[in-house]
């Protein structure tokens, strides 16, 4: 059973959009096709988008849900009609006729699920790095400058996943559904206990690498190699004296005028 969310302005709930569903056992969850929703839309396996009634508005949908780092795939709901405007820009990765069969509907569905598991399982490999951070998927260990870091399981599961989406932001919902799963009922502050933790063991040097964005959530910020910082180091001493003779010159020159 695959987690389906239908982003749609129309009344009556998934089946009056894609009848199909009511007939299959997939959880479906409906969200108003607006900006807000969109940034507020939960993980899920499958994202369907209602384009039969606004092309115009789907595509410009589509493209802001790309724009969010999605990485699940992004079906459309069309008309026949619609067919005939859909391009490869839009960003979506199938399309279903609102008149689709269940078997249909079920072989799309599964098939797009393979595709996205088969892409992880490819860019997602045991060894991942970022920077002086090394990280061992199927030994669950990770290291830090040649140091193994002391983490719990689900300490080094959040780690995990955070690194593996540098740069994008989860809110703290998002990471229990990830990380802990939909079973689990505790608190979002979980996830807070969970991060400071992670930092600590990071130590303060790199506590950073686990971003705080204010009123949203965490990100993975990957760290800067020593080469990087001691050339950074090294322009910023070249710039201070560039300052600083650019202030003798002057101080030389107001001396003679």
């Amino acid at each position: 059973m695959a987690e389906l969310l239908l982003l749609t302005s129309a009344p009556g709930g998934s089946v009056q959009v894609l009848p199909a569903l009511g007939l299959l056992s997939h959880r479906v969850r409906t969200l108003p096709l607006e900006p807000s929703a969109i940034v507020e839309a939960p993980e899920v396996d499958i994202i369907l988008l209602d384009a039969r009634k606004d092309l115009v508005g789907a595509r410009s949908t589509c493209r802001m849900l790309r724009a969010t780092g999605i990485d699940v795939p992004l079906i459309l709901i069309l008309t026949e009609g619609g067919l005939m405007v859909v391009t490869s820009d839009w960003g979506a990765d199938d399309f279903l006729l609102e008149t689709a069969s269940p078997a249909e509907t079920e072989a799309r569905l599964r098939l797009s699920r393979e595709k996205t598991t088969h892409f992880e399982q490819e860019n997602h490999p045991e060894e991942i790095s970022s920077g002086e951070l090394f990280i061992d998927a199927s030994g669950y260990t990770a290291r830090l400058r040649g140091v193994p870091l002391d983490l719990t399981y689900k300490e080094f599961e959040l780690l995990k996943y955070l690194v593996q989406h540098p740069g994008r932001v989860f809110t703290r919902s998002q990471l229990l559904q990830e990380v802990w799963g939909y079973d689990y009922y505790g608190g979002t502050r979980t996830v807070d206990v969970h991060v400071r933790r992670l930092r600590a063991k990071l130590g303060v040097e790199y506590e950073q690498m686990i971003g705080t964005v204010r009123n949203v959530g965490y990100r993975f910020d990957p760290p800067k190699d020593r080469r990087a910082k001691e050339e950074e180091r090294a322009e910023a001493e070249r710039a201070r004296e560039r300052e600083r003779a650019e202030a003798e010159a002057q101080n030389v020159e107001q001396e003679h005028a």
